[in-house]
């Protein structure tokens, strides 16, 4: 038998700049694969909407592997056990990935391979910076963002040249496999996701595609703008980074090369944004509980309540609070949600209702096509105040205040809550507060088809501030 590379992909779905797979492709013959794998995930295998993004991220990919990539379910350790029976394996490659359940998988593939005495190499393919390689003086893990990002910066010359796609490959498929991308339980039968077929374009061509139209028209303002829901003026390039369609240091230097004149101060605060991205996965590797457990450990003792109905109107979007509808409603609909609001929904979930945050990471976690354990988790955590370098518990988003200065016009609000489409902006985020006429007007019946505020705002605050106030 020939002997053989095996490119084991894993969060990492792309051709270029792909440092094992160009190590791969250099040596001979490789057998690329990807195994869907969900052992030791417990709570946290993939949500409906990553499945749906996933599925079509391995077509994509396989298309560029010349219809040569193997999938297989099950145990990534069963199924190397059957590769290395069945073929003549001189090395395994893959990239890091930094889930607690992957590094327990990756040391299991580890141990099989030193037992076979098969030759293996693990690559930095998805972070600009090792969380091994920023670190205090002392040598502990930084734990305040800024700091973290200034010692980072310092080796921003280090960070590597992206690597283009292999210019040929000699790949094989594995004739004992009878495994296919259609047959992984990824599509539901029912087919909810045909909404997002039509506002998502998935795939490592499609994420070059998104990055350069940003760099062209959104990242103008960026800094200023991103704020505002109803302008196209984010990235919307995390479900590509979450599945590596695209990596961190394309992403990095493509920005650099804008990152002149008039465009410098938006350009570097995009980056900016990519190192908060780089600081939770520092958090994660170092405080691999940081998906289920509260970072400030005071938090273990705070009164979280349960209460069903009122986390069920929070995730239908029938809080009473427009922009807070508006906002749920975009992520059911479109698997996503902009940043600024996804701040406003977790505070008031967790602040205003006091409903655990651990409960609100798990609806995005299955709502989310950038659904990204490093990322959901550390955003909720530093909403709720609980987490690494976390906003202060004190500071609680005023969902009136946030639509009033972030959605002025009412556009967003509007799109995702149209039964306020023929309210004036007066009363677009206070309806409770528009007399009778003005209601009756645009034919609003509050408590039939929108509902009235489910909790009084300053009442949950001043609850949430006495039940912070018993753990100082």
């Amino acid at each position: 038998m020939t002997p053989l590379t095996i490119f084991w992909f894993r969060n990492d779905l792309r051709t270029s700049d792909h440092p094992g797979l160009f190590q791969a492709a250099s040596e001979g013959v490789v057998l690329p694969l990807y195994i869907f794998d969900e052992e030791g995930a417990a709570s946290f295998k993939m949500g409906g909407a990553s499945r749906w993004w996933l599925h079509h991220s391995l077509h994509s990919l396989n298309r560029s592997l010349e219809q040569k990539l193997n999938v297989y379910a099950g145990s990534a350790t069963e199924v190397f056990k059957k590769l290395l029976s069945h073929h003549t394996v001189q090395a395994v490659y893959w990239s890091h990935s930094y889930e607690p359940w992957h590094l327990e998988q990756e040391r299991a593939v580890k141990n099989l391979l030193q037992q076979h005495q098969v030759e293996f190499r693990i690559f930095n393919s998805s972070l600009l910076w090792e969380p091994r390689a920023v670190l205090k003086p002392d040598g502990r893990p930084y734990q305040i963002f800024t700091p973290f990002y200034a010692q980072a910066t310092l080796q921003s010359d280090s960070i590597r040249a992206p690597l283009p796609a292999p210019s040929s490959m000699k790949l094989i498929k594995d004739d004992k496999n009878d495994h296919s991308i259609d047959s992984l339980p990824l599509l539901p039968t029912t087919p909810w996701y045909k909404k997002l077929e039509s506002l998502w374009n998935v795939g490592e061509e499609h994420a070059h595609e998104q990055l350069s139209s940003f760099l062209k028209r959104g990242v103008f303002g960026y800094q200023d703008k991103r704020n505002t829901p109803a302008l196209n003026q984010t990235s919307r390039l995390s479900p590509h980074l979450h599945f590596g369609e695209i990596s961190a240091h394309q992403i990095w230097h493509s920005t650099r090369k804008v990152a002149v004149g008039s465009l410098k101060k938006d350009a570097d605060f995009f980056l900016r944004e990519l190192g908060w991205r780089e600081f939770f996965y520092y958090q994660l590797f170092h405080f691999p509980e940081l998906g289920w457990k509260n970072f400030q450990q005071k938090f273990d003792r705070f009164p979280w309540r349960h209460d069903d109905a009122l986390l069920k109107a929070w995730q239908k979007g029938e809080t009473g609070y427009p922009i807070i509808d508006a906002g749920m409603r975009e992520l059911w609909q479109t698997g996503t949600m902009h940043n600024r609001v996804r701040m406003i929904v977790a505070s008031f979930l967790t602040k205003n209702l006091l409903i655990d945050w651990r409960d609100g990471a798990a609806w995005f976690w299955d709502s989310l096509v950038d659904a990204d354990l490093a990322n959901n988790s550390g955003g909720w955590q530093w909403v709720a105040g609980c987490g690494v370098d976390a906003a202060p518990y004190f500071r609680i988003f005023n969902p009136i205040l946030q639509g009033e200065k972030f959605d002025p016009e009412g556009i967003y609000t509007r799109r995702f809550v149209p039964e306020l489409r023929r309210l004036a902006n007066k009363f677009l985020f206070t309806p409770w507060e528009a007399p009778k006429a003005v209601l009756e007007e645009a034919g609003i019946v509050l408590g039939k088809n929108y509902p009235l505020p489910i909790v009084d705002l300053q009442e949950s605050r001043n609850k949430a501030l006495q039940a912070y106030h018993h753990l100082t």
